[in-house]
C-alpha cells in the first residue's frame, strides 16, 4: 500500500518510512492476513476511511473462521462500508473506503483488537470520536498513538471512555517493543511446575491491561518476583523470576478475563497439577479465536487423564491425578501447541503432538527455546 520497511536487521532493529494519514495507496491484489485476527481487525479500521480507494482482506482457513463483524456492525457506525461473507461476519472482507463521521461508539465485547480498530478509523474522522467499552481492555494502542502524536484523552470509569479528536499530526518515533507476557505465560508456568526450577525472564511488558496471570499465579502461590522494574517506550517492563513450588486451585472470571484470555490455555494445564478444583469463567471469547479453545483444551487434556469439565464460558478442572503421555493435536493453534508441550513435559510417559509447527504464529523460537531450557 506503499509503505516502505527495510529487511529486517539480525531480527531486532526495522525501519518504516510512514506515507502519512491518508496516504496508503489501493493494493492490485488481495491483501494476505495469514493466521492473524489482529492484523484483519486493525486494518478494517485504518482503510474504512480511504475515500475513493478499494481493498479486500483475507487469511488462511482457520481466520476465515473468525467474526468480523464486532469490527465491522461498529466501524458502520461512522459511515464505513465492510462486505463480506455471512452478512460481513467472515473474510474475505472487502472494503470501500469513505469520508467516515466522528461518533459515540459503545463495543459489543471488551476487546482491544475492536476498539484498536476504531480508533485508527477515528484518526481521519470528520468530527470527535469516543469509544466506550463494557470492560477496559489492552491500552497498547492509546498508549502508542499518544507517542505518535494523536490527539487522544482516556477517561471514564477504569479507562474504559478513549476520545479521538482528528487532525493532529502523526511523527515516527523510536520504538522498543517489550517481551510479551503471553508467551512468557508458558516459562512462567513451567517454572512454578518442574522441581528445582529457577527461571528469569527477562524484557517482559508489563502493562496493567496484560497482568491477569500474574495476579491469578499469585492467587496459586507460585513463587514469582518481579526485578528491575523499568519504562521502555511508554510500557512498564521488568524482569520475571519464578521457582518451583506447590500450586494451589484458583478461581479466575469475568473480571479478570479481558487481563489474561490468552493465558487460559496455559492456566488449565497449570489447574491439573493444583491439589483441588479449580474454575475459570467469563472465557466465552476463547471459543472464537484460531479455535475453540475451551473445546481443544479440555479434549486434549481429557486424552491425557486429566479430570477436566466444559461450560459454555469455561471450564472446571480437579487437579491432583498425574497426566500420561499421550497422542496430542495442537488443531492448529499456536497457545494451544505451547500449552500442550508443558503439559506432556509433566506427563508420565512419552506424548507426540500434531502440527506443532502452529507455535510459530506467535512464538517461532518455543521449541528451542523449550529444548535450551531442558537440556
Amino acid at each position: 500500500m506503499g509503505a516502505t520497511i527495510s529487511p529486517i536487521e539480525d531480527g531486532k532493529l526495522i525501519t518504516v518510512e510512514g506515507v502519512g494519514l491518508d496516504g496508503l495507496q489501493e493494493p492490485g491484489e488481495v491483501l494476505d492476513c495469514g493466521n492473524s485476527g489482529t492484523t484483519m481487525r486493525l486494518m478494517l479500521g485504518l482503510l474504512a476511511g480511504r475515500e475513493g480507494r478499494h481493498f479486500v482482506l483475507s487469511g488462511d482457513a482457520s481466520l476465515r473462521r473468525r467474526p468480523m463483524q464486532r469490527v465491522g456492525q461498529p466501524l458502520a457506525l461512522m459511515g464505513a462500508e465492510v462486505r463480506g461473507r455471512n452478512g460481513g461476519n467472515l473474510a474475505p472482507l472487502a472494503v470501500q473506503g469513505r469520508r467516515l463521521r466522528g461518533a459515540v461508539v459503545g463495543t459489543p465485547v471488551a476487546s482491544a483488537q475492536v476498539k484498536s480498530a476504531l480508533l485508527l478509523a477515528a484518526l481521519t474522522a470528520d468530527g470527535p470520536t469516543t469509544v466506550i467499552e463494557p470492560a477496559h481492555s489492552r491500552d497498547h494502542s492509546e498508549r502508542m498513538l499518544k507517542a505518535f502524536g494523536a490527539d487522544l484523552e482516556v477517561g471514564g470509569e477504569m479507562g474504559r471512555h478513549v476520545l479521538v479528536r482528528p487532525g493532529a499530526s502523526l511523527k515516527g518515533q523510536h520504538v522498543v517493543v517489550p517481551g510479551d507476557i503471553s508467551s512468557a505465560a508458558f516459562w512462567l508456568v513451567a517454572g512454578a511446575l518442574v522441581p528445582g526450577a529457577d527461571l528469569t525472564i527477562e524484557n517482559v511488558g508489563l502493562n496493567p491491561t496484560r497482568t491477569g496471570i500474574l495476579e491469578v499465579l499469585d492467587q496459586m502461590g507460585a513463587r514469582i518476583e518481579v526485578l528491575n522494574r523499568r519504562d521502555v517506550a511508554g510500557e512498564p517492563v521488568g524482569d520475571l523470576r519464578v521457582t518451583h513450588g506447590p500450586l494451589k486451585p484458583f478461581h479466575c472470571g469475568e473480571e479478570v478475563m479481558p487481563r489474561l484470555v490468552d493465558e487460559v490455555p496455559i492456566l488449565s494445564v497449570a489447574a491439573c497439577f493444583c491439589d483441588g478444583e479449580s474454575r475459570i469463567t467469563g472465557a466465552e471469547e476463547l471459543r472464537v479465536k484460531e479455535t475453540d479453545r475451551l473445546a481443544v483444551m479440555a479434549r486434549q487434556l481429557k486424552a491425557m487423564g486429566a479430570d477436566i469439565e466444559e461450560h459454555p464460558d469455561g471450564l472446571t478442572i480437579r487437579g491432583g491425578r498425574p497426566l500420561k503421555g499421550a497422542a496430542l493435536d495442537s488443531e492448529t493453534d499456536h497457545r494451544v501447541a505451547m500449552s500442550l508441550a508443558i503439559a506432556a513435559m509433566m506427563a508420565e510417559g512419552d506424548s507426540t503432538l500434531e502440527r506443532s509447527d502452529a507455535a510459530a504464529v506467535s512464538y517461532p523460537t518455543f521449541w528451542d527455546d523449550l529444548a535450551r531450557l531442558r537440556s
